[in-house]
């Protein structure tokens, strides 16, 4: 059976390596990881850090087009959450990368975006309800925020308290590992040979 195409990560500063270098940011530790547990795919970080899902909605269609990728990573929503974004218009942008992802052929990933209270719980349930209701519609393999195993340790972040330091990115990866290799299985089973 041939390769499938690369994993896809469209992610904001979290996954673009925002702080430290990106040789140390998760998405080449998952590269490592994907070697290691025997998977050729190639891994193509296509984040930017201030990323938005109207920006990764937009950089989308061209991103597929040239990687044509076997898995779409979608780790977006923190800056929308950040911005006090609607809700609807989150939900929006997801719904549209998910689809032009699966159209393209690519098992998606959505990975679920936590945000600071700061807007208050309406706003803060809502927002993680989209995540929740997405991943029930059994069109993306969900994966867990990235952040989960070390959310409340200080040490974990750079001096801006929202960024993690290089010494846990493979938390994220471990995090994330799960999901990811869900995905590279479905992808490998439905790729031409």
């Amino acid at each position: 059976m041939g390769v499938a195409g690369p994993v896809l990560i469209l992610g904001d500063s979290l996954s673009a390596g925002y702080g430290i270098s990106r040789e140390d940011a998760w998405p080449r530790l998952l590269g490592q990881r994907m070697r290691e547990e025997g998977y050729r795919q190639s891994v193509v970080n296509a984040s930017i850090s201030g990323e938005t899902t109207a920006g990764g909605a937009r950089r989308l269609p061209a991103l597929l087009e040239a990687h044509h990728p076997a898995v779409v990573v979608i780790a977006l929503g923190a800056n929308d959450g950040l911005r006090g974004i609607g809700v609807d218009e989150l939900e929006r942008n997801l719904r549209d990368m998910i689809a032009r992802s699966r159209a393209a052929g690519a098992t998606v990933v959505l990975v679920k975006v936590r945000i600071p209270p700061n807007y208050g719980p309406r706003y803060t349930d809502a927002f993680e309800g989209v995540y929740d209701a997405l991943s029930a519609r059994g069109e993306v393999v969900p994966a867990p925020f990235l952040l989960e195993r070390f959310a409340t340790r200080n040490d974990a972040f750079q001096a801006d308290g929202l960024h993690p330091v290089a010494a846990v990115q493979g938390d994220i990866v471990a995090t994330v590992w799960p999901a990811i290799a869900a995905a590279l299985d479905t992808a490998t089973e439905t790729s031409v040979p």
